[in-house]
């Protein structure tokens, strides 16, 4: 006999990371393909000197780092390995087997895996016809039973992002004991002056807490760290199911060393944003369909010919992420990396 684990989790859905393949140009996984800040590498050499000590579990100096820098109290910040580990423990420390939890679809693919792998219930919101969140259907889908709404502005994959007075007419619907979830792993991308900022929101609303990560534009997703605002009870009960030291030594390092580097981070981000509109606009002028961007990569609704596109990137020596059936999610890299996409995408027939 062997050992037995748990029936369901043969249908659990597997993440599906972007691929990387040696001497091809990757533009799967939404990162940044200048690295790290510039001023952040020192921080990070400096700190591999000390990994044979265990790191700060309460990361104190990186949660003061972000209490000073967006102005919140720090019993309202938790961190986590990455933000998708706050989705995780938001799931487990809000949700018990049989409750709800309430996301748009197609979104980040991780939400319905950690909503199942606590044993919650998944409720799956389309989007609409112009791949965007539908806030007034994501309020419909609420019951007694829905403990948690993942809010993924601007959403991954389809890079639409919500407007402020969307967000407010959805919460003013949203029962006071449910908590909204405002994921912004893409927040520094953001130029449109109609999108949310989350962590305001989580000034004026009980029931809100705000995700953010460092692995986007800061250029640190290796490193795996991100943070969470939240209602003071909500960051507590987040740091009890908190990992003990997930969020390593030279992680929180560089997480402090990135938010000294704001100059840094503001060219980079112009220069993604510059960027993100000339592969927009030339995809247009090509024929594709390409929904509004306010992240790092742009979204191809292609449907059936997904594969057959993403067939012709990787012939191409170009690694993009499809969603088989959906659409095609591509990241915006470098001018150079930028234009080879572009000759793959001029070449397609298909």
């Amino acid at each position: 006999m062997s050992v037995r684990v748990r029936a369901d989790l043969d249908s659990l859905p597997a993440y599906v990371a972007g691929r990387t393949v040696p001497g091809s140009t990757k533009l799967a996984s939404n990162e940044v393909s200048r690295g790290p800040l510039p001023s952040v590498v020192e921080a990070v050499t400096h700190a591999a000197h000390g990994v044979h000590r265990y790191p700060d579990m309460g990361a104190t100096e990186l949660v003061d780092s972000l209490a000073k820098h967006l102005d919140v109290a720090t019993e309202r910040i938790a961190v986590g390995c990455g933000s998708v580990a706050l989705c995780q423990q938001i799931v487990q420390a809000l949700c018990s087997p049989g409750d709800e939890v309430v996301f748009p679809w197609r979104s980040f693919e991780a939400y319905p895996i950690l909503t199942r792998v606590a044993g919650a219930n998944e409720v799956r919101v389309p989007l609409t016809e112009d791949h965007e969140l539908d806030p007034d259907a994501l309020a419909d889908a609420i019951t007694d039973n829905t403990r948690v709404v993942f809010v993924c502005t601007p959403n991954n994959p389809t890079a639409t992002t919500l407007h402020e007075r969307q967000l407010e007419e959805f919460l003013s619907r949203v029962p006071s004991d449910v908590l909204v979830v405002l994921d912004e792993a893409y927040r520094e991308f953001v130029d449109d002056p109609q999108a949310p900022d989350g962590v305001e929101f989580t000034r004026r609303w009980d029931n809100v807490a705000c995700l953010r990560t460092f692995s986007k534009a800061y250029g640190l997703a290796g490193l795996r760290v991100g943070y969470a605002i939240a209602p003071p009870h909500v960051a507590e009960a987040l740091r009890k199911v908190y990992i003990p030291f997930s969020v390593n030594a030279v992680a929180q390092a560089a997480a402090v060393a990135s938010l000294e580097a704001g100059d840094e981070l503001e060219r980079r981000c112009a220069e993604v944003v510059s960027e993100r509109t000339r592969v927009r606009d030339q995809l247009l002028e090509l024929g594709y369909r390409v929904p509004p961007t306010q992240a790092n990569f742009v979204w191809l609704p292609l449907g059936e010919r997904t594969g057959a596109f993403n067939e012709h990137c990787l012939n191409n020596r170009v690694v993009i992420r499809a969603f088989p059936g959906d659409g095609a999610r591509v990241t915006v890299g470098t001018p150079e990396e930028n234009d080879i996409l572009l000759s793959a995408a001029a070449s397609f027939s298909g």
